[in-house]
């Protein structure tokens, strides 16, 4: 059994005049998260009409204005603030024709305990302002990830984990985790609607575009790449040996769409939790020759003998170097710390690879994959087209 994929003729799909608005629609989709890496490329796959379950319309929800990079997909954007129950209420409970929710956005807390609260108020403030609302709602899509087997950031090597490969039937840790608070709403209020099914989604480290983004990998590594090169310095790898040796997987941001679309569309994908991720393995020692290739600047092996600086202690005073680079190059207008996150580079950088079973998604029916080092490379690509990075 093979499904859809939607992954390399975009561009052409686009030429051909595929963003027309149909006349009439089979599929309303409302995505929380628009501007996210995976609400990006949901506004992107979504509309195409060749997409299962469409023709499909639209509503995108963010809580910040609309950036120019997301403008032209025909959405209607939608600015929120999911934690703000009155907020969500009045915005979303008027979208009566939605019939599918995909939920992909998050909020960042100072602790787990505060996570939970924050993350499971804005799932709950959706799911109340839209199901009672819609009749016609027929499933939600929710995206958690790999941490559901590692625990929270703060709880990574500090408490027992799953030993990988993760497999979805994996118990629950005991540790506080807004992946399970998320969960058990969504089972709560799912069930008060006959017929309402719902999906579970976890990624691992995501690859795709978005400036918006807390956890945006690539578009960190290509703004420290162009630093680099602007400073004649050798591309040099920030995080530990396991980090560079250790067997690792991610997971493209236009797969992790199409499994949400699918597990949306087709009978065998409802009410069950799947891993997500390309369906090889890569290690960070491959991928950074890549980077370095990309913005060609001299890379640099991992030296166990130097002396090892975070990315964002390295990055701590280079506010200026970006605003100069930004100017030579004539870049979209930005901050560094508006597209580095130099955190969340050092946490994944950092630790030893993990890696997941994919049976249960292909036993049930979706046979999506990609090539790691391939969707590096595209990525970054579309981090320069749109000129993020130079």
């Amino acid at each position: 059994m093979s499904w859809w994929s939607a992954g390399a003729t975009s561009a052409a799909r686009k030429q051909l005049g595929d963003y027309e608005r149909p006349k009439e629609f089979q599929s309303v989709g409302l995505i929380l998260g628009v501007t996210g890496i995976v609400g990006n490329s949901l506004a992107e796959i979504l509309p195409r009409s060749d997409t299962p379950g469409g023709p499909w319309k639209l509503y995108g929800v963010a809580r910040r204005p609309r950036p120019a990079w997301n403008a032209d997909h025909p959405i209607e954007y939608i600015q929120c603030d999911l934690l703000d129950e009155n907020d969500a209420t009045k915005k979303l409970s008027p979208l009566t024709d939605v019939t599918h929710i995909f939920y992909v956005t998050w909020a960042n807390r100072s602790n787990e305990t505060e996570n939970c609260e924050a993350n499971g108020a804005m799932l709950r403030n959706v799911l109340k302002a839209v199901i009672p609302n819609a009749p016609n709602l027929r499933h939600i899509c929710l995206q958690t990830g790999h941490k559901h087997y590692i625990g929270p950031f703060e709880a990574i090597g500090k408490i027992p984990a799953h030993d990988p490969p993760f497999e979805e039937e994996m118990p629950r840790l005991n540790y506080p985790n807004f992946y399970y608070t998320q969960e058990d709403i969504l089972f709560e209020e799912s069930a008060k609607k006959d017929g309402l099914t719902w999906s579970v989604h976890r990624p691992g480290t995501i690859q795709g575009f978005s400036p918006l983004s807390m956890m945006n990998i690539v578009g960190t590594l290509c703004v420290y790449a162009a630093i680099c090169k602007h400073e004649n310095k050798p591309l040099k790898f920030t995080g530990t040996k396991a980090g560079w040796n250790s067997l690792n997987v991610a997971s493209d941001a236009d797969l992790i769409a199409e499994q949400e679309i699918w597990a949306a569309v087709d009978p065998c994908g409802k009410n069950e939790a799947f891993n997500i991720t390309n369906g090889d393995v890569f290690k960070w020692k491959q991928l950074w020759k890549i980077l370095a290739e990309q913005f060609e600047v001299e890379y640099e092996e991992f030296d166990d003998g130097g002396e090892q600086v975070t990315m964002a202690e390295m990055m701590k005073e280079k506010g200026p170097v970006w605003d100069e680079i930004v100017r030579e190059h004539g870049l979209v207008a930005t901050k560094l710390e508006e597209v580095g996150v130099w955190w969340f580079a050092d946490v994944i950088l950092g630790y030893e690879g993990v890696v997941d079973s994919l049976n249960k998604s292909r036993e049930h029916g979706f046979l999506g994959f990609r090539n790691t080092k391939k969707s590096f490379v595209s990525w970054i690509d579309k981090w320069k087209a749109y000129k993020i990075v130079p």
